[in-house]
């Protein structure tokens, strides 16, 4: 069993990439997803502990009902609405939002923005 982390865009997983000091699948739903892409991702991923973290705007909140409606498993990560998205929200503000979840990241000075 892996760790998954769903995002929106090819920029939240780059960002990611560079904080995660550990193994951990990323896939991208690039925007909004309906139904069958939500059920791809699920049944590619039922073995695994999936994390949502998505944008703090309209999209965002869109996707993330259908993941508590069809998936309520799934654990949801917050950035906060003042940074609006994942590739924009600080380097250590996202390690500490990931650290909260047990992720293992790299040492702030590892951090391009620290």
């Amino acid at each position: 069993m892996g760790k998954v982390i769903i995002v929106e865009g090819k920029t939240d997983k780059q960002r990611l990439q560079q904080i995660l000091d550990e193994p951990v699948e990323i896939a991208c739903t690039y925007g909004t997803i309906g139904e069958d892409k939500l059920e791809e991702l699920f049944s590619e991923y039922s073995e695994d502990e999936v994390f949502v973290l998505l944008d703090a705007d309209y999209s965002g909140d869109k996707v993330r009902r259908l993941f508590k409606q069809d998936f309520p498993n799934v654990r949801h990560l917050y950035t906060h609405r003042m940074y609006r998205e994942v590739a924009t929200t600080p380097y250590h503000v996202l390690a500490q939002i990931l650290e909260g979840a047990h992720f293992i990241v790299k040492s702030p000075e590892d951090l391009e923005d620290n």
